[in-house]
């Protein structure tokens, strides 16, 4: 239990000279944001992911099969614009491969844009999910999940992919026990769990005020996006390559 909390101190916290700097707490930060995002997209966008790509392919299989409640085209949608913001982000990556902080401000003010966007099209619409404010708002968050997931691989902090928590799940319980020894980084581990249940949770509370929940992500995105502009501004050793 000491290590668990000792490890999550330093990610909220890290240490002066930690390798990755003040990444860890602002990527908890943006998995805080794919809860909310996935929140929005699952229960206000008719049973689709976008940030989720895992659960569309299964959903997309479903659809095919007759199952009600689903739809194919949102789940091909969705997917074409993760895939298309992930493409964009490989991009951005190769661009500020020298720089990790530059490419997190940069693509965080860009996914804030894209949210911005998906605000303006409920604001439009006047709160209702129409058939064209449903795709509006799939293809803006899809390309903002899709960006930071690949930002995110590109970064290379541990246990902080900010959108698939399986693999952290799994090393959570695989590393611990008799086999496993002491699993590595527990606490970040955990805090990255929570980190995406508490944006699920609130976005779930706030399924009826979808302006507000997009409201809440755009904060974040933009509050990570100035954060990180700042903290890079002098080149310190956590914004080279991982």
């Amino acid at each position: 239990m000491r290590t668990l909390l000792v490890d999550a101190a330093r990610t909220l916290v890290p240490p002066k000279g930690d390798r990755h700097g003040p990444l860890p707490p602002l990527m908890l930060t943006l998995t805080v944001v794919t809860g909310l995002i996935d929140a929005v997209s699952y229960l206000s966008l008719g049973h689709v992911f976008v940030a989720n790509m895992t659960g569309n392919v299964v959903f997309l299989g479903f659809a095919l099969a007759g199952a009600d409640g689903l739809s194919v085209l949102a789940s091909l949608v969705s997917m074409a614009a993760f895939l298309t913001g992930a493409l964009a982000g490989g991009r951005f990556g190769s661009r500020f491969a020298a720089h990790r902080g530059r490419l997190l401000a940069f693509t965080t003010a860009l996914q804030a844009v894209l949210v911005l966007g998906a605000l303006v099209a409920v604001t439009v619409s006047h709160g209702e999910v129409t058939s064209w404010a449903r795709y509006t708002l799939i293809v803006l968050l899809g390309l903002a999940m899709g960006m930071q997931n690949a930002v995110a691989r590109r970064l290379g902090v541990p246990d902080l992919t900010t959108t698939v928590l399986t693999l952290t799940l799994t090393g959570l319980a695989a590393d611990s026990g008799p086999a496993g020894g002491a699993a590595p980084r527990p606490g970040r581990r955990v805090l990255s769990v929570l980190a995406m249940f508490l944006g699920a949770l609130v976005g779930a509370a706030l399924r009826t005020e979808l302006a507000v929940t997009l409201a809440l992500a755009l904060a974040f995105l933009v509050v990570t996006s100035v954060v990180t502009r700042r903290l890079s501004a002098q080149a310190a050793a956590w914004t080279e390559p991982a």
